[in-house]
């Protein structure tokens, strides 16, 4: 189960290098930082825009709007992943950069419930709606720039800063959270400082911006195109690149699930459910994302020197194994080192599933195809394992009144996993 290999073209300049690395980082750093504070503030926001009589209620609200993104992501991430294959990956994520930091400042300044009514939650709504439509086309695009601006035999050391992103992206978001629920009184918090995190955040759009603006088409996107006839990219994966999916789909789980579950939802699973302090939960994440964004690099490296698979599938395996006695072990007693000790045993797990998996899934699909192609493995799976996970997780929890659902739906998951790189395997055998 190996990627195929991604050509290399004409190499640029090293500056140019960095800023494509820059670039591609900035854009999924901004995205990832809004869905995390939107997940770490989740129990506020339900107060702020959902305000109901029951907080099981508001809470299933909240995790809807969530959700709500992730079921434009499809549509939204397929159209403008298409146009990058045929455009060119720079006009695409300079675009979509503009739509994240609007769809940031929306949500920071909407007045709450109190103050215009449902009109409030409209406008929340419309907020993720617009960034599941920028979002969706955000990781396959940029993961595509990376790995085409990277030079021989250091695929997987550069796609794996797509998720260096990521970790630094939860680690901000987590410093954010920790440093306002210490600094502010839990009114002020809930009055005005959420909006703090959100409004921050969206500064980072016009340097993005700028960047994106002078960055150079890839190399290998310039060479392939100009030596290929025009497709339809879309239409040309559905065709071509079935086994290429389903092998995608496999790879992508795990990672979205370790993401989604343990960085998303536990946070306010723990203060919600095992009644931790929000700040907690907060310095728990902010160590852990610390901790992922040292790992994940050293992951990619090793992924390229050893096997980007076999490190892959090392840190699923582990991370499945791991995950259900260290969660047991935080509900026996809950308190912070012990929600502390688990993610950062985790963290190392963790970085070996995400520091491979944008390179292999690059590698699943040629140049002209590949943003496409990953955005349709992407979007499909982070809709089922990713975004409708916190909503799931929360009905299941209150239905069963059991506190381990987080780790059998991590482990239905593993499960889920192996069974499509399976049925590719033998797909691809018996072709």
């Amino acid at each position: 189960m190996t990627a195929a290999a991604i050509p290399s073209a004409e190499p640029r300049s090293p500056a140019m290098v960095r800023r494509a690395v820059l670039s591609s980082v900035i854009g999924n750093g901004l995205e990832w930082y809004d869905f995390l504070v939107y997940g770490f503030f989740a129990t506020i926001i339900a107060q702020v825009f959902f305000p109901t009589s029951d907080p099981l209620v508001s809470a299933l609200l909240t995790a809807a709007t969530f959700a709500i993104s992730f079921l434009v992501r499809p549509v939204g991430g397929v159209l403008l992943s298409t146009y990058a294959d045929r455009l060119g990956r720079k006009p695409i994520l300079t675009v979509m950069i503009l739509i994240m930091g609007f769809s940031t400042v929306l949500i920071g300044l909407t007045p709450d419930y109190a103050t215009i009514g449902m009109l409030a939650p409209i406008l929340v709504i419309l907020a993720r709606i617009l960034q599941g439509i920028s979002v969706g086309a955000e990781f396959a695009s940029a993961t595509a720039m990376l790995v085409e601006y990277a030079p021989p035999g250091r695929k997987m050391m550069f796609g794996s800063f797509q998720m260096c992103s990521q970790a630094l992206a939860l680690a901000l978001a987590a410093f954010s959270g920790y440093a306002l629920a210490t600094l502010l009184t839990p009114e002020a918090l809930q009055g005005w400082g959420w909006r703090i995190p959100f409004l921050l955040g969206s500064l980072i759009t016009p340097l993005g911006f700028y960047i994106r603006r002078f960055v150079d088409e890839s190399p290998e996107y310039e060479k392939d195109t100009k030596q290929s006839t025009r497709q339809t990219p879309f239409r040309t994966v559905l065709a071509e690149h079935r086994n290429a999916l389903l092998r995608c789909f496999g790879i992508m789980i795990p990672g979205t699930a370790s993401n989604y579950v343990w960085f998303i939802f536990l946070p306010g699973y723990v203060i919600r459910q095992l009644k931790l302090p929000f700040t907690s939960a907060m310095l728990s994440s902010l160590i852990g994302g610390i901790l992922l964004f040292i790992f994940v690099p050293i992951m990619g490296h090793l992924a390229d020197r050893w096997s980007a698979f076999r490190v892959w599938l090392l840190g699923m395996l582990s991370f499945a194994l791991l995950s259900y006695p260290l969660l047991a072990y935080v509900v026996a007693q809950p308190s912070f080192e012990r929600l502390l000790t688990a993610q950062a045993i985790c963290a190392l797990s963790i970085a070996a599933i995400w520091a491979p998996t944008p390179g292999l899934l690059a590698g699943m699909f040629p140049t002209q195809v590949r943003s496409t192609g990953m955005s349709i493995a992407y979007n499909v799976v982070v809709l089922l394992f990713g975004g409708l996970a916190p909503f799931t997780l929360t009905w299941l929890v209150a239905k069963t009144g059991s506190d381990m659902v987080p780790s059998y739906y991590l482990l239905a998951c593993t499960a889920v996993s192996l069974l499509a790189l399976g049925l590719a395997s033998r797909t691809r055998a018996q072709g």
